[in-house]
């Protein structure tokens, strides 16, 4: 795998510390500015739009230009906003700060996956996405608790100017790793990228990631009061046992990168059913400490099996503009984040239990597996009507070979 893999790594650490870190700093920012807990949660859902609106107008808007010189755009904005957070004088500032912080995560990813499936073999491609996904995920382990500590120790700033920093790092990572030459921009400009979405096989393949991973935020938004009322962890063990997580969804980005390349369809559908199958069993998981750790660290597992092939399928539904396709894959996820925290909360509030929420997951993982399943019909018609029913049947005959002429 080429070393360019490893600069977009960088910048997916850096995005993945950024998104999840303030969840932890959120009691330490609302002493420091004046403001109620709920207020400072305004911050993660500012982020969370910054995502949603910036993926696909950043990459609608740099669609012709080169991918690097985007790449490398997108990161200085995110330092920027990083950089604002750091010195935010106020509330009003601190969440312009991280609107603006979240208004490159999408593109970059989205981009930046086109450019990984560039740079290596058709075999490959799963898996160049899979090791740019992997800095998200070692955020999980590494980047999120010892941001979250720096936080604790020295001041919430002092994490974003850390984040800042990285974000330097992947800047320059990437000026030096991405070759000039994989870096053309689409051809087909904004109008060409935005008539990809308008593709009934692109937007089934959205829906199914907005499913997906619906479900796992459904159950993964409340696993503190899981892991506390009905497993019986004291509160000082969440932090350990979230890093178990990351390293399940390490784990499951790698294997599904791998398993991919081989059948991409075949390993999103194994993964919604392991999905469903472990979401379904949270309630029985969640009576133990053992039991529970093993449900964490497979939850994460099994919904990052998925998402290298979910990526993936979008771009090639969207294979003449895959640019903008690819990005607003990224807003799915975050639809995903909210929607599925949303409809976890409310089994939550309706009082049908503490584990309610994973079987909420359950419901829309299945959900997933039935749109993923709509898209493989539409897909086998399509193919039906584009090639005819004889040469459908005939493409699965080998033919005869032609005698060889050894004539001189």
């Amino acid at each position: 795998m080429p070393l360019a893999l490893l600069a977009l790594a960088v910048g997916a650490f850096g995005i993945g510390t950024t998104e999840f870190v303030m969840m932890g700093l959120l009691p330490d920012v609302a002493d420091d500015l004046h403001i109620s807990i709920p207020a400072a949660g305004h911050l993660v859902s500012a982020y969370a739009l910054g995502v949603v609106i910036g993926a696909p107008l950043l990459a609608a808007l740099t669609a012709r230009m080169p991918r690097r010189r985007v790449l490398i755009g997108l990161m200085v904005l995110f330092v920027v906003g990083n950089a604002v957070s750091a010195v935010a004088p106020d509330h009003h500032w601190l969440l312009l700060a991280r609107f603006v912080s979240g208004l490159p995560h999408g593109a970059f990813f989205g981009v930046g996956a086109v450019v990984a499936t560039s740079l290596v073999a058709p075999e490959r491609k799963a898996r160049s996405v899979s090791l740019m996904f992997l800095g998200l995920t070692v955020a999980n382990i590494v980047g999120v608790p010892v941001a979250t500590a720096m936080g604790q120790q020295l001041g919430w700033r002092a994490t974003f100017l850390t984040v800042s920093a990285i974000g330097v790092a992947a800047i320059a990572a990437l000026a030096a790793l991405v070759p000039a030459d994989h870096g053309h921009g689409s051809a087909v400009g904004v109008r060409g990228e935005l008539r990809a979405l308008r593709s009934l096989p692109v937007w089934l393949a959205l829906g199914t990631t907005v499913a997906g991973f619906g479900a796992l935020f459904s159950a993964y938004s409340y696993i503190t009061p899981m892991l506390t009322d009905s497993a019986g962890f004291a509160e000082s063990s969440v932090t350990l046992l979230l890093a178990l997580f990351g390293v399940g969804a390490t784990a499951g980005n790698l294997a599904g990168g791998r398993l991919a390349d081989h059948s991409l369809r075949g390993t999103l559908f194994g993964g919604l059913t392991s999905l469903v199958a472990v979401l379904a069993l949270f309630p029985v998981l969640m009576r133990t400490e053992w039991s529970a750790g093993l449900g964490v660290l497979l939850l994460g597992t099994a919904a990052f099996v998925t998402g290298s092939p979910l990526q993936l399928m979008v771009m090639e539904k969207a294979s003449a503009a895959p640019s903008l396709a690819s990005s607003a894959n990224q807003a799915a996820f975050n639809l995903a984040n909210a929607g599925g925290a949303w409809l976890g909360g409310l089994a939550l509030a309706a009082g049908l239990g503490v584990t309610s929420p994973a079987l909420t997951g359950a419901a829309l993982a299945v959900l997933g597996l039935g749109v993923a399943a709509l898209a493989y019909v539409v897909d086998a018609r399509r193919a039906t009507v584009r090639l005819g029913p004889g040469r459908l049947i005939a493409s699965h005959v080998p033919a005869e070979r032609e005698p060889t002429d050894t004539s001189v």
